[in-house]
């Protein structure tokens, strides 16, 4: 940011900037330090406008307290002129534009949400979707960009009061997670059987229906297992028997299956 002092910038940022807990980041950041403006996802990545004294330090800041899932490709800034607004906010998305942002990819449950699911005094205590900034579904859900909840498929479940005030605190590391959801608000999973018999599924939690179908795949069943990238079959890749009737349905006698 070099040619002397600005009052003003626009930063474009290009990169994976969406769906990692950048916006929130940017919003303590320039807090922080001081400084007045907003931020907002656009078609392009994000975009962050700066007002302050301590401005020309802001980038170098930016990359040190990156989110663990953020990665920036490309920091354009351009000097901005106006009257600068009072305080920082995060403000609506601008989906205006050719799409060039990055689709973040999914992300495998941090350590920090198995411990709220492992914590029966946690509400989410046993939800297999828990998620926060750091982990949990983005490329499987995204139906559009920039990505907000609206674009995504999570769009349908309405957040409950918990969810929804983790979702507005600064504070929390579920500050405008698009993902974010709990038991009472969010998608469901349960198990069904084909054939006679029924599943007892008042004395099932969520957790319990997964481990029922990992059972039932070392007992040597075959499962279709719907998630959020589609259906799968899944049996015991070690069980030789299953291995050959998933072969006979699926028509497949020699090619690999994915393990």
């Amino acid at each position: 940011m070099g040619g002397g002092p600005m009052t003003g910038a626009r930063l474009t940022v290009r990169g994976q900037v969406q769906g990692v807990g950048f916006r929130p980041t940017v919003w303590r950041l320039a807090r922080d330090m001081g400084l007045s403006g907003d931020v907002r996802n656009t078609s392009e990545g994000v975009v962050i406008r700066l007002w302050g004294e301590g401005l020309a330090g802001f980038p170098d800041r930016l990359h040190a307290a990156l989110p663990a899932l953020a990665r920036i490709e490309e920091l354009r800034v351009e000097a901005l002129d106006g009257e600068p607004p009072t305080g920082f906010e995060i403000v609506a998305s601008d989906s205006g534009g050719a799409m060039r942002a990055s689709v973040t990819p999914d992300a495998a449950t941090c350590p920090d949400c198995i411990a709220e699911i492992r914590d029966p005094f946690q509400h989410r205590y046993r939800y297999p979707f828990t998620n926060c900034t750091n982990c949990g579904p983005r490329f499987s859900i995204v139906t559009a960009a920039p990505y907000d909840r609206a674009k995504t498929t999570m769009a349908p479940f309405d957040l409950c009061a918990i969810c929804a005030a983790e979702y507005r605190d600064p504070a929390d590391r579920r500050f405008h997670a698009q993902p974010v959801a709990c038991g009472r608000c969010g998608p469901q999973i349960w198990i069904e059987k084909l054939g006679p018999g029924a599943v007892n599924h008042e004395a099932f939690s969520m957790l319990d229906d997964i481990d029922a179908t990992g059972g039932m795949i070392l007992n040597g069943h075959i499962v279709a297992i719907r998630g959020l990238g589609g259906v799968h079959l899944a049996c015991d890749a070690t069980n030789a028997d299953a291995v050959a009737e998933l072969r006979r349905r699926k028509g497949r006698k020699g090619k690999a299956f994915a393990l």
